[in-house]
């Protein structure tokens, strides 16, 4: 059975919503975009680095995978970019059609939840999801995250899209490693142990 993590830039009060860029994601007005570029350093380059190098296919919503094709494979002398571009890619949506615009990507077709079900059922399918946060409460509701990997950043923005909402799932989480950044980011593991808010 496959492995599922998470990997996430938040700030302290949980805000994911667009750490990248300032035009990545303007929902609801948000003005902060692009948060999490002045803190991103060499340590941070080389935990993302190491994980990166531990293979498996990624896993994004939509709005992620959409974001992700028109920046990622324009970048030239990146190393993600050849990553991204080669690694298997998984695209949860509802209103996607086939064929899929970025090389090695496949729509998950059905219910998200289903689909990754059936996905990590299958010997070595390791999952990497990046972003796409609506997506991964629905993942954490049917208790299919092994592991998160959350970059947090110092930093309160008191707005914004947050990964873990109010009436989210609950779940219980155990601290595998840390690691501090020069920038004073915490990138902190966790495995996660999943119960849905039904089970509590």
């Amino acid at each position: 059975m496959g492995n599922l993590r998470v990997i996430e830039h938040l700030t302290l009060d949980g805000v994911m919503q667009a750490p990248g860029r300032p035009d990545e994601d303007d929902r609801d007005g948000f003005e902060h975009g692009g948060w999490a570029h002045a803190r991103v350093d060499e340590v941070m380059g080389r935990v993302m680095g190491e994980g990166m190098a531990r293979g498996g296919s990624l896993l994004f919503g939509r709005r992620t995978y959409e974001d992700f094709f028109s920046f990622w494979p324009n970048q030239r002398d990146n190393p993600y970019t050849e990553v991204l571009d080669n690694r298997q890619k998984y695209v949860a949506s509802r209103t996607l059609k086939e064929p899929l615009p970025w090389r090695n990507s496949t729509l998950l077709h059905g219910d998200a939840a289903d689909a990754v079900a059936k996905l990590k059922e299958e010997p070595g399918e390791h999952l990497g999801v990046l972003g796409s946060g609506q997506l991964v409460r629905s993942l954490m509701e049917r208790g299919l995250v092994d592991e998160f990997i959350l970059m947090i950043h110092p930093l309160v923005l008191g707005t914004g899209r947050r990964l873990f909402t109010d009436g989210g799932a609950f779940a219980e989480l155990r601290l595998t490693d840390t690691t501090t950044t020069t920038t004073g980011v915490v990138i902190a593991k966790y495995q996660a142990n999943a119960v849905s808010g039904a089970d509590v």
